[in-house]
């Protein structure tokens, strides 16, 4: 079966390497040596000021809502992994729906202000398939309004806009190291923090709110340990060649692909692109369950991601229209997009979509 995704696996003489130091200090977790070394060297290569490495994406969001003391209502994209809904919920907030724009498949900025009400503290959008938010226009929105902007960037490790790296905007970017994504460290996540002192409080959140027998607030576990770590210590230096493999398969697909079955969401200028998926939007929803039972037939799996369109979610109480997220939710796919996939199987790909 040819997977959506595999995970880059580095050799295993360099990661034994950084397992036996791990031996050799006894320090399994509690913010080893492998964990801040690798902090600081995400921070080298993608020139940030500071970044948290947390157990994962999820309690990543959690943690941000919790230190930037979000409340209330949250306008947020109907358009995401579960989890950004799942974490405003989690929280005790309530999720406002914003519908996506066709191109970008992002939050659509010029529907943001008819959402706002007194009740609203914060936005949550989406850096969608790592296709950057339009993040001037939704500053000066939550500036006018004074609100909290947290990016969900699970899916936009190592993309920049205009010279700057996505992590840079809003006040709290969350990734995820999910042994699916581009970066990866088997199960893990990071904050990046546009105040230091949002990151200080994340940092005692994330660690049951204390430094040894001083305790500071009240807190959670949200660590990670010194062998995800050793894993992304591995995994960060070859970032640049996997993004280059990528960039060469989706270029390969986009050469063989038809037009007239299927669109792509847009890029927008002044992007520095991971490629981590090949989304595909077919023509109508019919279109794509043939296309996806002849890949699976065909031993080709492809996911429906993001689907459903989260405003649509059983346990929620009130519903929001979105319907531009939720007529897309019904036709995206994401082909197979990994750094060692075979030419001739995404030919193989291409001929079944084109033959619909």
């Amino acid at each position: 079966m040819i997977n959506v995704t595999k995970s880059y696996l580095p050799p295993l003489d360099e990661y034994t390497q950084l397992i036996e130091t791990i031996w050799r200090n006894s320090q399994l977790t509690n913010r080893g040596p492998l964990v801040k070394r690798l902090e600081g060297e995400i921070c080298k290569k993608l020139n940030l000021n500071n970044l948290l490495f947390v157990s994962n994406g999820t309690i990543a969001i959690q943690l941000a809502i919790k230190a930037l003391n979000i409340k209330d209502e949250v306008i947020t994209t109907p358009f995401s992994y579960v989890a950004t809904t799942n974490s405003l919920l989690w929280e005790g907030c309530t999720p406002v729906f914003c519908d996506i724009t066709t191109d970008t498949l992002c939050i659509d900025p010029d529907k943001i202000e008819n959402l706002i009400t007194p009740n609203t503290t914060a936005i949550l959008a989406t850096h969608v398939f790592g296709i950057p938010c339009d993040v001037e226009a939704i500053e000066q929105i939550a500036t006018k309004y004074n609100l909290k902007v947290i990016y969900d960037a699970a899916h936009a490790f190592g993309v920049e806009y205009k010279n700057k790296n996505i992590f840079d905007y809003g006040d709290v970017s969350t990734c995820s190291f999910h042994a699916t994504k581009l970066f990866h460290t088997i199960e893990g996540g990071s904050v990046t923090a546009r105040d230091p002192k949002v990151l200080r409080l994340i940092t005692l959140y994330h660690s049951f709110g204390h430094i040894g027998d001083d305790y500071y607030t009240q807190g959670i576990n949200g660590k990670n340990c010194e062998f995800h770590a050793a894993m992304g210590l591995c995994n960060l230096p070859k970032l640049d060649e996997l993004i280059y493999e990528r960039k060469n398969h989706s270029e390969h697909y986009t050469s063989l692909l038809s037009g007239t079955i299927i669109s792509r969401p847009s890029i927008p200028e002044n992007t520095l692109y991971n490629y981590a998926y090949y989304p595909v939007v077919f023509k109508d929803e019919t279109k794509l369950i043939k296309a996806k039972n002849l890949l699976f037939n065909n031993g080709i799996n492809t996911r429906r991601y993001f689907y459903p369109s989260l405003n649509n979610l059983p346990f929620l109480t009130e519903y929001y229209s979105c319907p531009v997220s939720e007529d897309i939710s019904k036709r995206v796919l994401c082909l197979p997009l990994y750094h060692d996939l075979e030419k001739e199987n995404i030919e193989k790909i291409c001929i079944i979509i084109n033959s619909i």
